[in-house]
């Protein structure tokens, strides 16, 4: 019987790995609510696989979502709770 990784941000995922979104934190920002809805009408809802195409050191991600791609900030990322493949 082999283990699920465990959960993580979508922050930590490298270049190349694909997982599935588990759930968005909210977030105790100014604008924490629009940062949550923003990400959900990205298509970054609870069920649905994602892959990083791309990090920048220190800078933003390229994430693939459906056939859609998009660069999301680290702290945006941050919000993003995953399960890696």
């Amino acid at each position: 019987m082999t283990l699920a990784p465990p959960l993580t941000t979508l922050d930590a995922l490298q270049a190349g790995q694909s997982a599935t979104v588990i759930h968005l934190a909210q977030t105790a920002q100014e604008g924490g609510a629009d940062v949550q809805r923003r990400l959900m009408e990205l298509g970054f809802v609870p069920g649905e696989r994602i892959r990083v195409l791309k990090r920048v050191l220190g800078g933003p991600l390229a994430v693939k979502v459906g056939e859609s791609t998009f660069a999301l900030r680290r702290f945006e990322a941050a919000l993003v709770s995953i399960k890696p493949e």
